[in-house]
């Protein structure tokens, strides 16, 4: 058995070479360039000759497809120029494009993503495992042109386990400028692919942001990475709130009579669910009587 890696890349001359040498173990390298501007498919071409390019559409999956009928290995795995395979992740891949048992292995593997957000592996968030279908055999996935959308797969699934050393490495947002560069550009693409909903209300757009916040902060244990996620449950929470306001700015600003008091309630429930949350994150971390007047300040807020 064979395997191809896809690497797609736009712009990347300071990256490329680090994710294409940590797939130097592979059969076959196919690179597809978004019609860079810079020197990444100049120093593409240094490790591979199966340079392509690919019309821009300003995010990536339109290309997958493409890509893989570029290959021709068995197995198919995919990465981005910010990402890099590691040691211990090169060697499990390698331990199943080999295997002589090839018939009773899966089709498709999720492979768990460690990402590096402004210099720290977040782990909470929402970002770990952060499961990403990116290794299966060929023929075995397609993918629609639609952002961020869930490939189509054949076959049997199976993910690599939630383990540092099956992770893919993904250099991703390494300023705060970058993630709200790349909010504006993936938003503005998601609005456009998005129904026309109802119009907007402010309590909506209130709900939008704080549901959003409470679960990144709260539920996905953001509050226990410390200055990192607080301030990524902002960033993503008001990303949630911008992309229900662009669908509202496509729609022309519709302007729907609302009571003052629709308003106040929203910010009233937050209130209170944020007042939970508070009290819930107090009894984990609390011990003996406070731990006691803690959860009967909890239990109130239910």
């Amino acid at each position: 058995m064979t395997l191809s890696v896809i690497i797609s890349t736009k712009n990347s001359e300071d990256i490329i070479e680090r994710a294409l040498k940590s797939v130097g173990f592979a059969d076959e390298i196919v690179v597809v360039d978004m019609h860079s501007q810079d020197k990444t498919v100049d120093l593409a071409k240094k490790y591979t000759d199966k340079v392509f390019l690919h019309k821009d559409h300003g995010y990536v999956e339109p290309v997958r497809n493409f890509s893989i009928n570029k290959t021709t290995g068995d197995w198919i795995l995919i990465i981005d120029a910010d990402e890099e395979v590691t040691v211990g992740l090169k060697k499990t891949l390698l331990s199943i494009v080999k295997a002589s048992d090839q018939a009773e292995l899966p089709d498709c593997f999720y492979l768990p993503r460690k990402n590096i957000i402004f210099d720290k592996w977040i782990q909470k968030t929402g970002w770990w495992p952060d499961y990403q279908l990116r290794f299966f055999r060929k023929d075995h996935v397609e993918w629609s042109d639609e952002i961020h959308s869930v490939p189509i797969t054949k076959g049997e699934v199976r993910e690599f386990p939630a383990k540092e050393k099956f992770a893919l490495l993904h250099h991703n947002y390494q300023s705060v400028s970058q993630f709200i560069d790349r909010l504006n550009r993936y938003s503005s693409i998601q609005s456009l692919e998005k129904k026309p909903e109802q119009e907007l209300t402010s309590s909506e757009v209130i709900e939008e942001f704080t549901s959003s916040f409470l679960r990144r902060l709260f539920s996905q244990e953001g509050i226990e990475d410390g200055v990192h996620g607080a301030s990524l449950s902002i960033l993503q929470s008001t990303a949630d709130a911008i992309m229900r306001m662009k669908v509202w700015e496509k729609q022309g600003f519709p302007q729907k009579n609302q009571n003052v008091n629709h308003t106040l309630d929203s910010l009233i429930k937050f209130e209170k669910e944020l007042s939970y949350w508070i009290a819930n994150s107090k009894v984990r971390h609390s011990s003996g009587l406070k731990k006691i007047i803690w959860r009967l300040r909890r239990k109130l807020m239910i």
